[in-house]
């Protein structure tokens, strides 16, 4: 019985050795980085704009173009422009 108390109690000191390690794994996934979030925002506003040019080359009005500019860029760009100027994070 007390081989059995000893192979539970070192295994329950094993799998506690591994907690810390866990945690400090979750705590850098959640760091928060903010170039990549400036890379992340150019990517959008990129596409963005790229969906714009080619709305704009198919000849619809340039109102409708400028409208969906703006709803692609909500939440990322300045302006209705969808720009990114002074935004810069880093």
């Amino acid at each position: 019985m007390d081989s059995s108390r000893s192979l539970v109690s070192a295994l329950l000191a094993v799998a506690l050795a591994f907690i810390p390690a866990a945690a400090r794994s979750q705590a850098d996934k959640k760091k928060h980085d903010p170039v990549a979030d400036d890379i992340m925002d150019h990517r959008t506003m990129a596409e963005a704009h790229r969906k714009a040019a080619e709305c704009l080359e198919s000849k619809k009005p340039d109102k409708e173009c400028r409208d969906q500019l703006a709803k692609d860029c909500k939440g990322v760009g300045i302006g209705k422009q969808c720009g990114m100027k002074d935004r810069h994070k880093h």
